[in-house]
């Protein structure tokens, strides 16, 4: 289980870079801050899935709740949504650490 979250998570984060990357590209371009929304990104990548999930979330019990949701997240640049998941699911597939005490002579 450990692995599937460090793969998952190390994926996550690979992708936050490359978008980082593309998004400091077209800052250096526009000689200001550029940064690529995720529903700008999504758009660009795949429209009928980001309908499919609108239509999803319209169909469920909390349907405005999820939409206002859904709506704020759309907002956020690409690079944060993917790698602050990224970084959590990497530190939660981490072994974890023994703390090793030494004893006084073994300074």
């Amino acid at each position: 289980m450990r692995l599937i979250l460090r793969v998952l998570g190390t994926w996550l984060i690979g992708l936050a870079l490359i978008f980082l990357v593309v998004d400091g590209t077209k800052s250096l371009a526009a000689n200001t801050l550029v940064f690529t929304s995720l529903g700008q990104a999504w758009t660009q990548l795949h429209p009928p899935s980001l309908e499919a999930v609108s239509t999803f979330f319209e169909s469920r019990f909390f349907a405005d709740l999820l939409g206002a949701a859904m709506q704020a997240l759309l907002t956020y640049p690409v690079f944060a949504v993917l790698g602050v998941p990224g970084i959590v699911l990497a530190l939660m597939g981490r072994r974890p650490r023994r703390e090793r005490f030494l004893r006084q002579e073994q300074i």
